[in-house]
C-alpha cells in the first residue's frame, strides 16, 4: 500500500463509528453493534457482546441488516399510479392521491375500506404506537393481518384461561430440565413467543444440567434432530396427543396444580371431556404408541421443572385454538405453569393490561361482534380472518370491500389462496400501500409510500418484551439520519390518519401527534389517581420518544413521575445502549388472572361446545399431507431479496421421503406436480428421511417471479409460492385462523 493509500485508509478508519443497536428482523430480539464509515455506509454488523439480553449472539438474519437497509431495490421516493404505470411522484402528489381515492369510499361507506396488517410492522416501534389511532382514524371493521396465519390461536387461548389475550406464558429456558416442543423449530426460527438469542446454546445448557429435550413434529427439523426424542406425529393430530395426555393424567391420579392450586375452575368438566380419549384411542390418530403417550405424561407430571411449549404446529391446524388450550391444561395440570423452570408470565416495562389494576367486573370474553360479508366469519379480537379478504373484495353486492391499504404486507404471496387474492388485488378500486418494495402486490398499487430503513428510527421492542425471557429493555438511537427526500415513517402514518379523518392531506401531522399524547397523559393520569397535569414527559419534542416515556414511566419499573426516584424513564434507559436487566421472570398469577371467575377456567362454554364437534382427520386415499417448513436464512416473504440471506441452495424444494419417491416415481432434483383443493404448483423435489412417508414439506413465501416486481435478488431464485395450496374455506373454528399445515394433497411426477 502507497503512503497515500495508507493515510486514506487511516482517515476513513478513524472516521467510522461503532453504535449499538436492537435487530428488528426477529422475536429473539438480539443486540448488535453496526460499524458505519464516513458516509454512513454499513461496514459491518456483529452481535453486541455487552448487550445484557442477547451476550454477543448474531444470526445470518442479523448479520444481514445493513444489506437489509441498502437494497437497491428499495424505493426512496413515492410511486403514484399514472396512466396505468407507477411512476415517482413527490410526497404531497402521493398524498393528495390517497385523499382523492381514499375520501369518496369513506364517506360513502367507512366499512368498504379495509387494511392489512403485515408482519415486520411488529418490530416496527412507530406502527406499533399509532396502531389503534390508525385503527380508529379508518373506522372500518375490516382489519385484518398475518395473526390469523400464525398465534390468534394461542390468544384466544389466553384469553379464555386466564382472561387476557396477551397472557401467554412463556418456557424458562434457564432452568427448566424437561422442555417437550411441539410443532416449533427454534433453533431455526429462534422461537417466537417465548423466542430467545442463542437457542441453540440454552438447549445445550439445559442438558449439561442433566435435562431433556424432547420435539413433537412430523418432520426431523433442525431441533428435533438435535433433541433427546423425537416423536414423529401425524401432521395436524397434536390436539389429540393432548387429549391422551389428560386422560393419563386424571386416570392415574396425577394432577398437581402447585401454583395453579385453588385457582382453577373446570376440572370436573374436563376431566369427563378427557374420559373418551385414552392413549390407546389418540394413538391411531396421532401414530404416537400408546405407551409413548402414557409415559410422556408420567414424565410431565412428575418432573420437578418442565415445559411444554408449541408453535406454528399447534396453532395452524384444522383445531389450532383446541390444541393450545389442551397443551396450557397439560402445563396447568402437572404444576408447571407459573413455576420457575416451568412456564412463566413476562412483566414488560412499558405495562399491559395485567400489570394495572384489574375492572371490575371483569369483562367476559367474546367473538363474534360482528362477521364478515361474505361467508360470515366471526370477529376474534378486532380481527377477521385473512382468508375471507378476497372474497369481500371480489364478490359484488353492498359491502363490498373497494378500498385497501396495506402495511408492509406481501398479500400476493403470504395468504392463503393466493391465486384468489392476487386477482382480488386487480378489482380492488384503491390501493395503497405503505412499503420499501415493489413486489407481487404491490405492484398492482395506486400509491406506494416508502419508509426508510430501519437504522434510521429509534427501535424498541415494544410488542415483543411481553414474551422475552427476562424482564428488560433497550432503547436504540437512529444509527443515520433519514435520506434526504423521504419521510420518516411516523410522519407518513400520521399524514395517513389525517386523511382518513377527513382533515384532508395536507393536515398539520404534529396536530395529532399532540392529541395522542394528550389521550395517553389523561389515561395515566386516571389510572395512577392523579391531575393531568403531573403526567409530563422527561424527553423533549414529539414523536414516539414522548409516548414511550409517558408509558414507561407509568410502567411497573417505572418512576411514576417523580413518586418513585428510583424507577425507569426513558431519559434514564438511554443511559443504557446495551439494554437493562430488570430481572428473571418470576411468578405473579395473582396479577395474571382477569377472568370473570377469577380463576383459570379450564373449560370454557366455548371450548366444550368445540370439543363436542371435532372429527378425527380421515385422509383421503391417495393424498399426502403437506406441512410448512422453516429456514434459518428467511422469513415469510420479506428477506428474499437481500444478497447476502439469498446465497446457497434453492430453500423452497418439496421435500419428499425415500418411500414416496419411489411411490410415485420421483427423483431428487426432478420436479413434481403438486395439487390442493386450492390449486396446483410445479416444484423442484429434494428427496430426505428428514420428513415420513406420507408427509411433504415446502417452505412458505416463495415464488418470486412476477415480472412486474422489482426483486432483483429474489427473481434469480424465486422459489414456488406454497400459498396456491392453501385452502382458505379451511379454518380453526375459534379463531379463524387458516389451515396452512396437513393440507391433503396428491402428487405426480412432471
Amino acid at each position: 500500500m502507497t503512503t497515500d493509500a495508507a493515510t486514506r485508509a487511516t482517515v476513513r478508519n478513524l472516521a467510522m463509528r461503532t453504535v449499538p443497536r436492537g435487530c428488528p428482523l426477529c422475536e429473539a430480539m438480539c443486540g448488535l453493534t453496526v460499524t458505519l464509515d464516513a458516509e454512513d455506509r454499513v461496514v459491518s454488523v456483529r452481535g453486541d457482546a455487552d448487550d445484557v439480553y442477547s451476550r454477543g449472539y448474531l444470526c445470518p438474519k442479523g448479520a444481514s441488516l445493513g444489506a437489509v437497509d441498502d437494497d437497491p431495490d428499495r424505493l426512496t421516493r413515492p410511486l403514484v399510479r399514472r396512466a396505468g404505470e407507477l411512476r415517482e411522484a413527490s410526497w404531497e402528489e402521493a398524498f393528495a392521491e390517497v385523499d382523492r381515492l381514499l375520501t369518496p369510499l369513506l364517506a360513502e361507506d367507512r366499512n368498504s375500506v379495509a387494511a392489512y396488517t403485515g408482519n415486520p410492522t411488529g418490530h416496527n416501534v412507530a406502527f406499533t404506537l399509532l396502531a389503534g389511532r390508525l385503527a380508529r382514524s379508518l373506522g372500518s371493521i375490516q382489519a385484518y393481518s398475518p395473526a390469523t396465519m400464525d398465534q390468534l390461536p394461542q390468544n384466544v387461548t389466553a384469553a379464555l384461561l386466564f382472561g387476557e389475550p396477551s397472557s401467554i406464558p412463556v418456557p424458562d429456558l434457564e432452568t427448566t430440565d424437561l422442555l417437550v416442543i411441539v410443532g416449533g423449530n427454534p433453533l431455526v426460527s429462534n422461537g417466537s413467543i417465548g423466542a430467545a438469542p442463542d437457542y441453540r446454546g440454552k438447549l445445550k445448557a439445559l442438558r449439561a444440567r442433566g435435562g431433556r429435550v424432547v420435539v413433537v413434529d412430523p418432520a426431523r427439523s433442525a431441533t428435533a434432530a438435535a433433541a433427546d426424542e423425537h416423536l414423529q406425529i401425524r401432521p395436524g393430530t397434536d390436539l389429540f396427543l393432548f387429549l391422551g395426555i389428560l386422560h393419563v393424567l386424571f386416570a392415574e391420579d396425577l394432577v398437581r396444580p402447585r401454583a395453579a392450586a385453588g385457582r382453577l375452575s373446570g376440572l370436573r368438566e374436563l376431566r369427563e371431556v378427557v374420559a373418551a380419549h385414552p392413549p390407546a384411542a389418540v394413538a391411531e390418530v396421532c401414530g404416537i404408541p400408546p405407551e409413548t403417550i402414557a409415559r410422556l405424561a408420567r414424565e410431565l407430571a412428575t418432573a420437578d421443572r418442565a415445559a411444554v411449549y408449541g408453535r406454528l404446529g399447534t396453532t395452524l391446524n384444522r383445531y389450532g385454538t383446541l390444541t393450545c388450550w389442551a397443551l396450557q391444561a397439560v402445563n396447568v395440570l402437572c404444576g408447571h405453569l407459573d413455576r420457575p423452570g416451568g412456564l412463566l408470565f413476562t412483566r414488560p416495562v412499558t405495562g399491559g393490561p395485567t400489570t394495572r389494576k384489574a375492572p371490575k367486573p371483569a369483562h367476559p370474553f367474546t367473538v363474534g361482534r360482528y362477521r364478515t360479508r361474505v361467508s360470515g366469519h366471526s370477529e376474534v379480537l378486532g380481527e377477521l380472518p385473512v382468508a375471507a379478504l378476497a372474497e369481500e373484495i371480489l364478490t359484488p353486492g353492498p359491502g363490498r370491500v373497494r378500498g385497501l391499504v396495506v402495511y408492509a404486507g406481501n398479500l400476493a404471496r403470504s395468504l392463503p389462496d393466493s391465486a384468489r387474492m392476487q386477482r382480488a388485488l386487480t378489482e380492488v378500486e384503491a390501493l395503497i400501500c405503505v412499503d420499501p418494495y415493489l413486489n407481487e402486490t404491490t405492484r398492482y398499487a395506486d400509491v406506494i409510500l416508502p419508509p426508510p430503513g430501519t437504522l434510521t428510527r429509534d427501535h424498541f421492542d415494544l410488542v415483543l418484551y411481553q414474551y422475552a425471557q427476562r424482564n428488560y429493555a433497550r432503547f436504540s438511537t437512529p444509527a443515520r439520519e433519514v435520506p434526504d427526500g423521504m419521510l420518516s415513517e411516523w410522519e407518513i402514518l400520521l399524514r395517513l390518519c389525517a386523511i382518513y379523518e377527513g382533515r384532508g392531506p395536507h393536515a398539520d401531522p404534529d396536530e395529532i401527534d399532540d392529541e395522542i399524547a394528550t389521550s395517553l397523559r389523561r389515561s395515566i393520569a386516571r389510572s395512577l389517581g392523579a391531575e393531568e397535569s403531573e403526567i409530563v414527559a422527561g424527553v423533549p419534542g414529539r414523536g414516539p420518544r414522548r409516548l414511550l416515556d409517558l408509558r414507561i414511566r407509568s410502567g411497573p419499573y417505572g418512576d411514576r413521575f417523580g413518586r418513585d426516584p428510583g424507577g425507569l424513564s426513558l431519559s434514564r434507559l438511554l443511559e443504557f445502549p446495551h439494554g437493562i436487566d430488570l430481572g428473571p421472570l418470576e411468578p405473579r398469577l395473582d396479577e395474571v388472572i382477569r377472568t370473570p371467575s377469577g380463576t383459570i377456567e379450564l373449560a370454557p362454554p366455548m371450548i366444550l361446545e368445540a370439543l363436542a364437534r371435532v372429527e378425527v382427520p380421515q385422509p383421503e386415499p391417495g393424498t399426502l399431507l403437506l406441512i410448512g417448513r422453516r429456514d434459518l436464512r428467511s422469513k415469510n416473504s420479506w428477506l428474499h431479496n437481500v444478497s447476502p440471506l439469498a446465497k446457497g441452495k434453492d430453500r423452497s424444494a418439496l421435500h419428499v421421503s425415500p418411500a414416496d419417491a419411489e411411490a410415485y416415481d420421483l427423483a431428487d432434483g426432478g420436479f413434481a406436480r403438486v395439487t390442493s383443493a386450492a390449486g396446483e404448483i410445479r416444484v423442484p423435489v429434494r428427496v430426505t428421511d428428514e420428513v415420513a412417508p406420507g408427509v411433504v414439506s415446502l417452505g412458505h413465501g416463495w415464488g418470486h417471479d412476477d415480472p412486474h416486481a422489482r426483486l432483483r435478488v429474489a427473481a434469480r431464485k424465486p422459489g414456488v409460492n406454497s400459498n396456491t395450496l392453501t385452502d382458505g374455506t379451511v379454518l380453526d373454528p375459534l379463531s379463524g385462523t387458516v389451515q396452512m399445515n396437513a393440507i391433503p394433497v396428491r402428487l405426480a411426477r412432471t
